[in-house]
């Protein structure tokens, strides 16, 4: 029974990341410290990328390792250089993971100036190299079932992740392999995997049944919903869709088998007997039409030996009623697993390799920043130069600061002592001071003058001539 889907890697071109990288860390940072710790971590990530896509992998945790560490570092690296088809041009070719090629034609690929379609073409393989790790552990111990069971869940998330995201990273159409629609229905093929590693998990911990029953029919939910998405996609391999069909069978049939045991041990022996029936149903549906690609002789054969016992128990004790499938309650539904969250690092062993370099963002915003200083420095120069000039031309109207005395040292300064000479030439104080006594007399005198022609100006000979 134990028959998983497993999912083969995309192939890539090989990139020569060195020069193109190396050629933008010269010439951004010329005389920088740090160019030359850039340049070796540019060298360090080409090596990286070719361990990761370069060679065959093996189904093992350390070549997920590498795959999870490449795609960390694409993560990290994407803010800080100005990957476009106008600036740093890198050109990334793969082939779609599920065409096998013709005679004539070849496979298809897709090539691709986006480090968006590298990112997604890497999660693909980690999910890829996931799916097969997790097919490969052994379900007869605790450690292989928790091993797959996370596994298929890494599988799981990040297929659906790429599903969320392919379409904004590549602004295209992708490759059929990378198509939301079939990457979506990889991931829900994961799940149902994880679910059914738990419901082996389960019965080998020999957990209630009626827990049992849930964990079945849970995972015959996920392999049903598989099963519909994957009818009109002629894409994936022809295995796929026989082996969901027959794992819906099969985990309905173990539903209604643990059911049947809860039912019996409640005395519901006709109800036992129904669900020991539809379980065989469905067995013999699986034996008949997907025997090539799933044995369900094990299952068969215990769920015969339930039904033959239950029956005999049934006609020559119990005499109870046995009930239609379609008047049988509803088993209940016990989901376990959820898809992994792609939120990197993924690797736990990860190192920036360019930690340093500051991103493009923040170079533009700074740069940006620069621009705007030095244009607002500029403004209030050229404000403070026109203030300089009005000040200046305003003291040279007013002979300033020639018309200031030079108040500095010890001594009076020379203006004020010729013109204290020149008062004491014309009589000193004594003069001043007979100047100032001579102001009232001088005061009565200019108002009797003044009196004297307003009298003249309004006599009446006055006002003859005036009109004339």
């Amino acid at each position: 029974m134990a028959t998983f889907i497993s999912v083969p890697l995309k192939k890539s071109s090989e990139v020569d990341l060195v020069k193109p990288l190396s050629k933008f860390v010269t010439s951004t940072y010329p005389a920088s410290e740090d160019q030359g710790e850039y340049l070796r971590a540019v060298e360090e990530l080409n090596k990286l990328r070719k361990s990761a896509l370069g060679r065959p992998l093996d189904k093992h945790e350390s070549s997920l390792e590498i795959l999870l560490r490449y795609y960390d570092q694409l993560c990290a690296v994407e803010p800080k250089f100005p990957f476009s088809e106008n600036q740093l041009c890198l050109t990334f070719t793969w082939k779609d993971a599920f065409d096998k090629g013709s005679l004539f034609g070849g496979s298809v690929k897709l090539a691709l100036a986006s480090l968006g379609y590298e990112k997604t073409c890497v999660l693909f393989n980690v999910a890829a190299l996931a799916s097969q790790i997790a097919s490969e552990q052994n379900l007869d111990n605790d450690e292989g079932l928790k091993t797959s069971a996370k596994y298929y869940q890494l599988a799981s998330g990040a297929f659906g992740h790429i599903k969320d995201t392919v379409l904004s990273a590549l602004n295209r159409e992708p490759t059929m392999d990378i198509s939301p629609e079939t990457v979506g229905t990889l991931s829900l093929i994961m799940l149902a995997q994880a679910q059914e590693v738990f419901f082996l998990k389960a019965t080998s911990d020999k957990m209630k049944d009626a827990v049992i029953a849930k964990l079945a029919n849970q995972a015959a939910d996920f392999y049903g919903d598989a099963f519909k998405q994957c009818q009109y996609k002629d894409n994936l391999p022809k295995e796929v869709l026989p082996v969901l069909a027959a794992k819906h069978c099969i985990m309905q049939a173990n539903a209604e088998l643990h059911q049947s045991i809860l039912a019996k041990q409640k005395k519901r022996f006709g109800e036992e007997i129904a669900r020991l029936q539809h379980a065989a149903e469905l067995v013999k549906t699986v034996a008949s039409r997907y025997d090539e690609y799933v044995s369900v002789k094990d299952l068969t054969d215990k769920i015969n030996r339930c039904l033959t016992a239950a029956k005999k128990d049934n006609d020559f004790i119990y005499h109870d009623r046995v009930p239609e499938v379609k008047d049988l309650e509803h088993i209940g539904k016990a989901a376990l697993v959820k898809p992994t969250a792609i939120t990197p690092p993924l690797s736990q062993k990860f190192s920036d390799l360019f930690e340093k370099m500051v991103p493009m963002a923040v170079q533009q915003s700074m740069s940006i920043y620069s621009q705007r200083k030095a244009e607002t420095v500029n403004r209030l120069v050229g404000t403070m130069r026109e203030a300089t000039n009005l000040c200046n031309g305003v003291l040279a109207s007013l002979n300033l600061p020639a018309a200031l005395e030079d108040l500095s040292g010890d001594s009076i300064p020379q203006s004020i002592a010729e013109k204290a000479r020149n008062v004491v030439q014309h009589g000193g104080l004594q003069s001043i001071e007979q100047l100032i006594k001579d102001l009232p007399e001088l005061l009565t005198r200019n108002r009797e003058i003044l009196d004297e022609e307003k009298i003249q100006l309004s006599s009446p000979k006055n006002d003859y001539y005036l009109r004339f």
